[in-house]
């Protein structure tokens, strides 16, 4: 079995270090491959996220779907 593939790739990357603590405090990382790895899911995530929303509106024949999320003028009054 390849372990790259179970273990994850060993690379060498030249990160500012700043902006890596920033990443771990930012995101709550334990370490810094953590946060490399939040960080690049996010990035991923981000990408899925545009693509789709670059498909809204495109199918002439999509019924309108309810929105999930209340409107923000029909948001519920919060208890203190």
């Amino acid at each position: 079995m390849n372990m790259a593939l179970e273990y994850g790739m060993k690379k060498t990357l030249h990160i500012d270090s700043e902006l890596l603590r920033d990443a771990r405090s930012a995101s709550g990382a334990r370490s810094d491959t953590d946060a490399v790895r939040l960080g690049l899911e996010a990035l991923v995530r981000q990408g899925a996220y545009d693509r789709l929303r670059a498909l809204r509106g495109k199918e002439p024949r999509a019924a309108d779907v309810r929105r999930r999320r209340e409107e923000a003028g029909a948001a519920k009054p919060s208890v203190v």
